[in-house]
């Protein structure tokens, strides 16, 4: 068919999550091919209207089951992986299962997560064998192909996304060996995950920071100069680093607005502060009150993103620590809410959230 010079896809309306989308026969399918890489998008009864420097093959009525997508061999450097996110913090999702080595090497998913040349993504996230007894194992590749030890809106996403090629209905939980130890998601009836994250580490040198401990070995409201500005920082794992800090030390210290940062200016100096012998997670709060938090991140290897579990898990026992909040808050992110919890009794932290699929395609590696 003719296409005009326009270069717009445009698609309305697009189905606001896929569950079920591999088990049911859809009406249409439309797979668009831009040089290598290859997306297919699930529209239902959707219209799709495409205008676009080069020609494009619109494939309609094809039946899409997990024998024919996510259960189909990659052949020809082909990777099949359906795409996620978790308030705005988006995964490729790659059944990994018959594995314990990713299909796709750090560099090759650092190509894949472009959102000029590749899927676009801040991460690739593998579903692959569980060990020690688990029952999955969870690893993931930033965006700029380096490995941490876990993300917490991955988790979330891992969770669904297992839901969906299990074919598991209702409430479920499963246990992840991560590299940050065992995590345990519970998929809820209204499809919010609620995962256990475990017990924050604050010991400084198991953080890991350079700075000394000031609250015996932890690292709380301690100062640190990034580039000639005393912050006031708490520093907490979750399994991975997080710096977080309320503010300035003598500054307007309980009324940082983290809108008026700049986050791309200021980010990459805290995650390559060499206090910071991993590089680290840096959250910038500012509180609303005892229970509403909000929060601004720069993500080590992946840079500002609409929302880190991790980061939020982190501030929440940050403010405590500091007396600035109670140990259950909503915590507002860019890409929208999550309530966390630090439990008294087990001294777990509980983080509950949303996780949605976007669309699944093939891409070329």
């Amino acid at each position: 068919m003719e296409i005009a010079a326009a270069s717009t896809v445009s698609v309305a309306p697009q189905p606001p999550r896929l569950t079920n989308a591999f088990s049911r026969k859809l009406s249409s399918v439309s797979s668009l091919s831009f040089g290598s890489v290859e997306r297919k998008y699930c529209l239902g009864n959707a219209k799709l209207r495409v205008s676009a420097s080069s020609s494009v093959d619109v494939v309609t009525a094809e039946k899409i089951s997990p024998a024919s997508f996510l259960d189909k061999r990659e052949t020809g450097g082909v990777l099949h992986f359906v795409k996620y996110h978790g308030l705005g913090n988006d995964f490729i999702l790659v059944d990994n299962r018959d594995s314990s080595e990713p299909k796709i090497t750090q560099e090759q998913a650092a190509k894949l997560c472009d959102r000029n040349f590749g899927v676009g993504a801040d991460g690739v996230i593998f579903a692959m064998p569980g060990v020690n007894g688990t029952d999955y194992t969870m690893r993931i590749f930033n965006s700029d192909g380096s490995e941490p030890e876990m993300c917490g809106n991955g988790v979330r996403c891992f969770a669904r996304f297992i839901a969906e090629i299990e074919n598991l209905q209702g409430k479920n939980s499963f246990t992840i060996h991560t590299g940050a130890g065992l995590i345990v998601p519970e998929i809820q009836d209204d499809g919010q995950v609620k995962v256990d994250m475990g017990i924050p580490v604050l010991k400084a040198q198991d953080v890991p920071t350079k700075l000394p401990g000031n609250k015996g070995e932890a690292v709380i409201q301690a100062e640190l100069v990034v580039d000639g500005v005393s912050w006031n920082v708490t520093c907490v794992s979750m399994g991975n680093p997080h710096c977080v800090t309320f503010g300035t030390k003598g500054g307007p210290n309980q009324k940082l607005k983290v809108d008026d940062l700049n986050l791309p200016e200021i980010g990459p100096k805290f995650e390559h502060h060499e206090m910071f012998p991993a590089r680290t997670n840096t959250e910038f709060v500012e509180v609303l009150s005892r229970s509403h938090l909000k929060m601004r991140v720069w993500e080590r290897g992946a840079g500002a993103t609409l929302a880190c579990g991790t980061g939020a898990c982190a501030l929440v026992v940050a403010a405590v620590l500091e007396g600035r909040a109670n140990r259950k808050c909503t915590v507002d992110l860019p890409g929208g809410p999550l309530e966390i919890e630090w439990k008294q009794e087990d001294n777990h932290i509980y983080m509950t959230g949303p996780a949605e699929a976007v669309f699944y395609g093939s891409a070329l590696v």
